[in-house]
């Protein structure tokens, strides 16, 4: 097996041979990928059951068929991303050519995490490839089955002198960040984000980090409050729990609480029936630890339903609490599993409040059929994406950034964001050799009236601004 140092240099050398700036070895890369997940869809979904025990249905829209979708997206656009971009000149540079292209930053690093193994990967390693770059990928250790199978796929369909997939632990992720990359990007939780962020600024690597945190949710009394248990136990059980977006915690008020319990529970034996370990859709805890550290939170408040466990299984019940205190352990750190603490709240003032006192996290979310109480969540808050009326959902749409702000992380991609993320945007200015008297303006000696003819070519006006000739 190549040492870190060995691949990377064989990267370096493919990078700087040129090889990966054209338009046509890009399409050709990106139409490979899509051949490797039409291709080999069967196998994929059978190492995300082994991993995380997904449901097909769950690891065909989540997984498969939106990495698909990506690669499409940066087919059908890629010749339009690439195009330089003119912009707006003044009177000084009017016969000049002035633009920003679009250029790749070199060899990258994609670090992945392991509750969406394929997806979190491939979406970053997507535009990493449409933006010209070479890429080592380096898949979560705690999914295993899904890293093994991308890095036995990878080679067969791209080039192996510009991509190429590293498996390991903390040993081999160590020895990689010890190498200078030209971008890295990674998926994860905040601690591991600041150890990244630590070796890349040694390297002045810029970086991209989506990382996790509290997403808050809050529930007005004017919601639909069926709807909104539907849309809520679907997003937080999705994948066992297991995802960065989902509601983390529901704010709400005793009255609408008393409401939205009874729903949730009708809402958990209409999706998983009365015994939801026997259910084919639910996923499983990814292991042990994660396992024996969810349990310990199941002590905070009281629980509304669920709450069962089985180690061997690595199951949890989907779990309503109630009761809850805001100084609880469920609410000191992402709960990252199939467990929604309520926390009563007198109002929307107070649920605002709570939210800010709090790290800006990945999605909030806000139900309510009152378009002035979503607007004032939305004005007086901040966090990493927006949803009313519905959670995950606006990570679907490829015209928005994916990305957080604070502690939940920094950076954009998906869809155009993505290609962007990894390109080097450089300013160009194609001048005239000649026209040296224009130019001879701002030689010295200094004059006054080279500087009123200077400042009357350049200055840049207010809008609205009347010029007066007196």
């Amino acid at each position: 097996m190549s040492s870190s140092k060995e691949v990377a240099a064989r990267l370096r050398e493919a990078f700087n041979s040129g090889k990966t700036r054209t338009a046509e070895f890009r399409l050709k890369q990106l139409k490979a990928m899509l051949n490797l997940m039409k291709e080999n869809e069967g196998a994929l979904l059978e190492a995300l059951k082994k991993d995380l025990r997904k449901p097909n249905f769950e690891s065909i829209i989540s997984e498969v068929l939106f990495t698909k979708n990506e690669i499409v997206c940066a087919i059908n656009n890629l010749t339009e991303w690439m195009k330089p971009e003119y912009v707006e000149k003044n009177m000084v540079t009017k016969l000049d050519t002035c633009f920003i292209k679009k250029e790749p930053f070199g060899v990258a690093l994609i670090i992945g995490p392991w509750n969406y193994p394929i997806q979190l990967i491939l979406t970053p390693f997507i535009g990493a490839v449409a933006a010209g770059n070479c890429a080592i990928l380096k898949p979560s250790e705690v999914s295993p089955n899904s890293s093994q199978l991308l890095s036995e796929l990878l080679p067969k369909y791209l080039d192996k002198d510009c991509f190429a997939v590293v498996c390991g632990g903390v040993k081999e992720t160590t020895e990689l960040l010890e190498e200078k990359f030209d971008y890295i990007f990674f998926t994860g939780g905040t601690h591991v984000g600041k150890i990244i962020m630590t070796a890349a600024a040694k390297h002045l690597t810029p970086v991209s980090l989506e990382l996790g945190g509290k997403n808050p949710c809050y529930v007005d009394k004017s919601c639909d409050i069926n709807n909104t248990a539907h849309r809520i136990a679907w997003a937080r059980f999705l994948n066992m729990g297991q995802t960065c977006i989902a509601p983390d915690y529901v704010l709400c008020t005793k009255a609408v609480r008393e409401e939205l319990v009874p729903a949730l529970i009708n809402c958990l034996e209409e999706f998983y029936g009365k015994n939801p370990q026997e259910s084919e859709d639910l996923g499983r805890i990814i292991n042990e630890k994660h396992f024996n550290r969810l349990k310990a939170l199941l002590s905070s408040g009281k629980v509304a339903v669920g709450g069962q466990t089985d180690e061997k299984d690595k199951y949890i019940a989907p779990t309503v609490l109630v009761d809850v205190k805001e100084t609880d352990p469920v609410m000191q750190e992402e709960i990252f599993g199939p467990i929604l603490p309520i926390v009563d709240v007198e109002n929307i003032d107070e649920a605002i409040t709570f939210m800010n006192r709090h790290e800006k996290p990945l999605a909030l979310y806000v139900y309510s059929a009152d378009n002035k109480v979503v607007k004032d969540v939305l004005e007086r808050t901040s966090s990493g994406g927006f949803c009313s009326n519905d959670c995950i959902m606006q990570m679907t749409l490829f015209s928005l950034p994916f990305g957080g702000v604070g502690d939940s992380g920094m950076g954009m991609y998906h869809g155009r964001f993505s290609f962007d993320t990894f390109s080097h945007k450089r300013a160009c200015m194609l001048r005239s050799a000649g026209m040296e008297k224009i130019s001879a303006l701002r030689y010295p000696p200094y004059g006054s009236h080279n500087l009123n003819l200077i400042e009357w070519t350049t200055e840049i006006k207010e809008k609205g601004s009347v010029c007066c000739i007196m």
